[in-house]
């Protein structure tokens, strides 16, 4: 199978990386890619959001399926054009995209499909915008309304803060704050039928504690120990599978990637967000752990044959990933500062490490930073705390002037597990 990626950033590194190792994909190609991709796959300049472009691109390469990875692309109509040139594709369609484009829109459909979800009010003035927030009070939670390349959530007990965020958006989404851990859950679906993968934890906030701003995500990691078992099979029965029958309805069938952001709260699982495409650092550790071939699951989605589909396979290590952010991320970040020690990774810790690119590009034969989140690396173990000692022993090997990192990713998650171990152990004996 030829496949064409649309992208450029970890999660498409991430996608490549995987199709590279699938033995029924016999051509792999890129846009427009990055220096990291390059080493996997043949790369291609091409608009991302030009849907024509996109579409005369995989006609010419002969694809057999494309797959568009940002989501940005999926709310220009991208899918949509390559659908018309008769080329199969992974992405929902432009009206369907909005269930991440538009956060109205997404609770419109949660309200239809009788999903959980936080109580709130979408406001598109200053009026409305003292009113809602006076009504939840803090902690402010305010979302803008349209994508904001994971940058336009505030989560704040500054009431100044929160109206000043508020009041820079056209509109926007205000709501009540939801208690509880955070979990990352995608489902492959063709409109019909929901295939979940396993669910993941990632890490907003720019500094370990959870402290400093939101960002597009610094680590996750997968599985979580702590997890009720029956949380895949609670979330598919109130929120996947609902969601799409419901988008169904609306004559917007949804076949692709449908990420659901949830809260475990005290009142029970809740939805945060929903995304269209596979998120980023999620996917890093989601595709490390999945066993079975990726371009089958995504060709059988496009194709709306997923019933058909065998059961996934997935690895029972635990894969835990981190971010190497720019200098002055998530603000204005500094760009083409050289990047070392990808070799001594590639050397001394494949395969249980390796490192996905985001924010870089090649300049002569140097790889240097173009962009705020630089590297995902990504890293596999036994379990929890094998996976962190791993992922981080490749974080120190590298060396990218005024970067920065958090050095917490699954840390409680991993302290926790190793004693759940030993108590069960201590029992055992």
């Amino acid at each position: 199978m030829k496949v064409l990626v649309i992208g450029g950033g970890a999660r498409e590194h991430a996608l490549c990386r995987s199709l590279s190792l699938d033995p029924d994909v016999t051509a792999l190609h890129c846009a427009p890619g990055n220096a990291g991709i390059a080493e996997v796959a043949e790369l291609h300049q091409v608009d991302a959001l030009d849907g024509k472009s996109v579409a005369a691109l995989a006609t010419d390469l002969g694809a057999e399926l494309v797959i568009v990875g940002p989501e940005a692309p999926l709310v220009a109509g991208v899918a949509d054009s390559v659908r018309d040139a008769g080329i199969p594709v992974f992405g929902p369609s432009q009206e369907a995209a909005q269930l991440e484009g538009s956060k109205a829109f997404a609770k419109e459909v949660m309200a239809g499909a009788g999903v959980p979800t936080a109580r709130s009010y979408v406001c598109t003035s200053p009026a409305e915008v003292d009113e809602a927030l006076d009504a939840f009070g803090a902690p402010y939670v305010v979302k803008d309304d349209g994508l904001a390349a994971g940058k336009g959530v505030v989560v704040t007990d500054d009431l100044a803060a929160a109206a000043a965020h508020a009041n820079a958006c056209d509109r926007v989404v205000i709501e009540e704050f939801l208690d509880g851990p955070e979990v990352s859950l995608f489902a492959i679906t063709d409109g019909v039928t929901v295939v979940p993968l396993q669910p993941a934890q990632d890490f907003k906030r720019a500094l370990d504690g959870d402290e400093g701003p939101n960002t597009g995500g610094m680590g996750a990691y997968s599985p979580l120990p702590w997890a009720d078992p029956k949380l895949v099979e609670e979330v598919m029965q109130t929120v996947l599978q609902p969601t799409v029958d419901e988008l169904r309805r609306r004559g917007t069938p949804f076949s692709g990637l449908l990420y659901a952001g949830l809260a475990i709260t005290s009142r029970g699982v809740r939805v945060i967000e929903f995304n269209a495409r596979f998120g980023d650092p999620e996917t890093q550790v989601v595709l490390a752990r999945l066993k079975t071939p990726l371009s089958g699951i995504l060709r059988a989605a496009a194709d709306g044959t997923l019933a058909d589909l065998e059961p996934l396979r997935w690895s029972d290590d635990a894969a835990v990933t981190v971010v190497i952010a720019s200098h002055n991320y998530p603000g204005t970040p500094r760009s083409g500062d050289p990047i070392e020690g990808l070799d001594e990774v590639a050397a001394q810790d494949a395969p249980h490490a390796y490192v996905l690119h985001a924010g870089t590009k090649r300049d002569g034969d140097a790889v240097v930073s173009a962009g705020g989140r630089v590297l995902s690396v990504t890293a596999s173990g036994r379990d929890l705390t094998q996976a962190r000692t791993r992922a981080y022993a490749a974080v120190d090997r590298i060396r990218l002037d005024g970067s920065q990192h958090r050095t917490d990713i699954a840390a409680k998650a991993a302290v926790e597990a190793a004693q759940a171990t030993e108590a069960a152990e201590a029992t055992r004996a």
